[in-house]
């Protein structure tokens, strides 16, 4: 077995398997297993993945925590597990439009499994990468404890309370969701996250218990504090010696260095061990360099424990003036705010969802993620680090102060209690990725208005930086100089940067947005921690202004955002800004829709018109995008608006041929250089607009709409909207032809309705039915459309905009999997990938 298996290496069939086998531990979904438990084989199984052959029942019935509780009759499944998105819709379901009309309630998950000999005198440690929520862990009947904030991991030791050896030891656990409305968004219920099984000597590692700092770092030489927490649980006092060695990214052992230290029994103790790398590769968004930290316990000639951390070498720096400092240079973060569903398959969402999703934001030009507004699955942060962006992690919704959509059940029920555990928690966990560049302790917590908020915040400031002393930390603030009543200025005084959110929501900001603050607080920090995006459904078009949404109407809405954008891309002091939000998500809705439709990407990761907005604004690659579709049946000669964003300098639309004018604009607008007088070309292109689109008013006729963007004087793209013919075929394409037969792997199949020369019809919205053969099962379906009430566990679903997806998985074995897919009046398509 390989020296160095990753998270992804433990989720996969084949890591499992043996690393289950190297632990000797063997599942089972009975009361009494007859498995052969085998020898542990080496240290570096020191965690097995925990998450296959669980059972599963929804409802509460009594006695289940029980050793002799009879579940041979409930539901046998894998984790990650959301039970609330397999039911149905219902517009008088308890969580509302916040969990979006899906159902909640309480469940029971049970598993057993019988450790071998040589696990005899080791510690036993059960962890959960987050269950949603009020979870209770019993072990042989024996209660564990209860953790009721539902996106944080949390771990219980079993040693005490665990059978003899050869004997099935039972695990029982109880989740309570029923408490509702506790969330703003959806949340999803279950053991939706990993599950892990911890083996170790007495002595060991302690969960998360390496931390790894870099206090000085340049291109020449970068300084690594490696601080190891050490346990030793044992009946004798101890001499051991730890090791730390620095793996370069591409694995090679670059320094080491052992310390001898005593550790007495029932004690722990933190160890520094400090290091100089010359000429370090640095992280960055363009070089997401990695190294690792392999830390080893040996007591004389023994290696008792081993323990691998990923981190990245750099620097980071949010500087008055200058903005956000990456290594020294000034980055502009382009951010979204993402939620932690997964759509389909609500949260419970497998690594290839995350990263198709975030390759499409890079895309976008997106750097920066805000995780909104809790702890993500460990695996997304992972993730971030290998694909360079950068990241705010947030803690808390809410503090002491409810929230209006969560009066009686939201955190606030359990922040005196138990912020403190999660903060630390959090914190632990996430330190050590170089993704991370700020902490936010809370997003639009109703407490930064009143008397007691300073000294909450000062509380949890002070636990984040006992635990991580070297990022700075800020709070999503909605209240800044709000009426009636505003955040208050003992309160932003405490934040190293202060967040905005909404900066230009109030009075004369609408216009001056951040400058009022600069005036008046020139020390001040300041990133925009969310503002508004255009809203709207993927494919929907409102040609003329009779569909208000929420406040404002469409045009208001795009006016806000583009000029909002403009004061944030020229004024270095600002940071960046995270845009509400980079993915529609489920959740914050009001029936008959579903979930909030304001983000670039739809729910099944498809692009938005805006997509090529933000992409034309936040990249360098020319982009030249049309809107709406050309389908206007029965509408001829209406005048249609057309949309156009681009960052060429100008651009000439044409219907059928016949030029219907140039148009152009520039951001920034270039001044003079040199000399009086000497503009450069791009000054002297056309402009007819101040906005960061062009637009034109075209009386509909069927054909070919089209566009030629010019720059620097010579055409680079061309785009073309065409009228389709009436829904003739199905088409099916996949990301990905082959895939990986782990649960974390999957292919996402575009169905597209087209029409006899093979274009995608924008309005169809035709009903297709799937079928799988092969290796492999359909994991969700869906479209995107934010009113549809259609289940997501389902093998068929209607097309919304021409559009629908089908998550595509494998069964677990290798071989070909083949979707099939037909419709009324349809041509049917079939599309074969390959699990390996």
């Amino acid at each position: 077995m390989s020296s160095r298996l990753t998270r992804r290496d433990f989720l996969s069939d084949t890591a499992f398997v043996a690393a289950a086998s190297a632990l000797g531990v063997a599942t089972s979904v009975t009361a009494a297993s007859t498995s052969s438990p085998q020898k542990i084989q080496s240290i570096t199984t020191r965690r097995s993945n925990f998450d296959q052959q669980w059972r599963f029942f929804l409802g509460d019935p009594p006695d289940a925590d029980k050793v002799a509780f009879a579940d041979s009759a409930w539901r046998t499944l894998d984790l990650p597990h959301d039970w609330s998105i397999e039911g149905s819709f219902d517009e008088h379901a308890p969580a509302k439009g916040n969990g979006a009309y899906l159902p909640t309630g309480i469940g029971w998950y049970r598993k057993s499994f019988v450790l071998p000999p040589s696990a005899r005198d080791k510690r036993i440690t059960l962890e959960f990468d987050g269950v949603y929520q009020r979870s209770e862990v019993w072990i042989n009947g024996i209660s564990l404890g209860m953790r009721p904030y539902g996106f944080i991991g949390f771990s219980y030791d079993l040693t005490p309370h665990l059978a003899p050896m050869g004997r099935p030891n039972h695990i029982a656990l109880r989740v309570d969701n029923s408490l509702q409305p506790n969330c703003r968004w959806y949340s999803g219920s279950g053991i939706y996250r990993h599950t892990w099984l911890r083996i170790t000597d007495p002595v060991h590692i302690a969960q998360w218990g390496i931390c790894v700092r870099t206090p000085s770092v340049d291109a020449q030489s970068a300084t690594i504090i490696v601080s190891t927490r050490l346990s030793n649980l044992g009946t004798q006092d101890t001499d051991l010696s730890l090791t730390a060695e620095i793996l370069d990214p591409s694995g090679n052992v670059i320094q080491h260095t052992t310390t001898p230290h005593p550790l007495s029994k029932g004690t722990g103790a933190v160890v520094d061990q400090q290091f100089t790398i010359a000429a370090p590769s640095l992280w960055s968004p363009r070089t997401p360099h990695l190294y690792q930290t392999r830390c080893t316990i040996q007591i004389g000639d023994a290696q008792i424990d081993q323990q691998t951390t990923t981190f990245g070498i750099r620097s980071v720096q949010f500087d008055v003036d200058r903005g956000f400092l990456l290594n020294g240079e000034h980055i502009k973060m382009k951010g979204v705010c993402i939620h932690g569903d997964g759509g389909s398959v609500g949260t419970a969402v497998p690594e290839r969802i995350w990263q198709r999703r975030l390759q499409l934001l890079q895309e976008m030009g997106c750097n920066a993620i805000r995780l909104s507004h809790n702890p993500p699955a460990p695996e997304l942060l992972d993730i971030l680090d290998r694909m360079g962006f950068l990241v705010m992690a947030e803690a808390f919704d809410e503090w002491r102060q409810p929230k209006l959509q969560t009066p009686d059940f939201g955190y606030h029920k359990y922040f005196d209690e138990w912020s403190e555990r999660d903060m630390t928690a959090m914190i632990e966990r996430d330190r050590n990725h170089p993704s991370i560049v700020i902490w936010s302790a809370g997003n639009e917590v109703p407490d930064q208005s009143e008397p007691q908020g300073p000294a909450t915040l000062q509380t949890l400031m002070d636990i984040i930086r006992k635990n991580d002393p070297t990022r700075l930390i800020t709070v999503a603030c909605d209240q800044i100089a709000a009426e009636p009543k505003a955040a208050l200025p003992a309160f932003l005084e405490k934040l190293d940067v202060i967040g905005y959110n909404y900066v230009d929501r109030w009075r004369d900001r609408r216009e001056k947005a951040y400058s009022i603050d600069r005036h008046d607080y020139p020390q001040r920090r300041f990133i925009g921690t969310e503002t508004t995006a255009p809203y709207g459904a993927r494919g929907v078009y409102a040609v003329d202004q009779s569909d208000d949404l929420f406040f404002e109407r469409t045009s208001n809405n795009a006016i806000e955002v583009e000029q909002l954008q403009k004061f944030i891309q020229t004024y270095d002091y600002v940071s960046g800004d995270f845009i509400w939000v980079g993915i529609d998500y489920l959740g914050e809705a009001r029936w008959p829709n579903k979930l909030a439709a304001t983000g670039p990407l739809d729910t099944c990761g498809f692009r938005k018109d805006i997509f090529y907005f933000y992409q034309s604004l936040w990249t360098k690659e020319a982009v030249l995008h049309l809107s709406p579709h050309w389908n206007w049946v029965g509408q001829e000669g209406r005048t249609i608006p057309v949309t156009c964003y681009t960052n060429c300098d100008t651009v000439e639309l044409f219907l059928n041929g016949k030029s219907l004018g140039v148009k152009g604009y520039a951001f920034p607008r270039p001044g003079m250089v040199g000399t009086y007088g000497n503009y450069p070309p791009r000054a002297k292109a056309l402009q007819t607009t101040a906005d960061l689109h062009l637009t034109w008013d075209v009386p509909y006729a069927a054909g070919v709409l089209s566009a030629r963007g010019v720059k620097d004087s010579k055409v680079v793209l061309t785009f073309e909207r065409k009228t389709t013919g009436i829904p003739a075929k199905i088409l099916l394409t996949a990301d990905r032809d082959r895939i990986r037969t782990s649960p974390e792997d999957l292919s996402h199949i575009t169905v597209s309705i087209v029409d006899e020369q093979g274009h995608v019809v924008p309005t169809a919205n035709d009903e297709i039915t799937f079928s799988v053969k092969g290796a492999g099962r359909i994991l969700g379906v869906d479209n995107g459309k934010p009113d549809s009430h259609e289940p997501y566990k389902a093998t068929s679903r209607r097309a919304f905009s021409g559009l629908a997806l089908v998550l595509l998985q494998s069964s677990g074995t290798a071989g070909a999997i083949t979707l099939f897919a037909s419709g009324p009046s349809l041509t049917s398509a079939d599309i074969t990938i390959n699990a390996s």
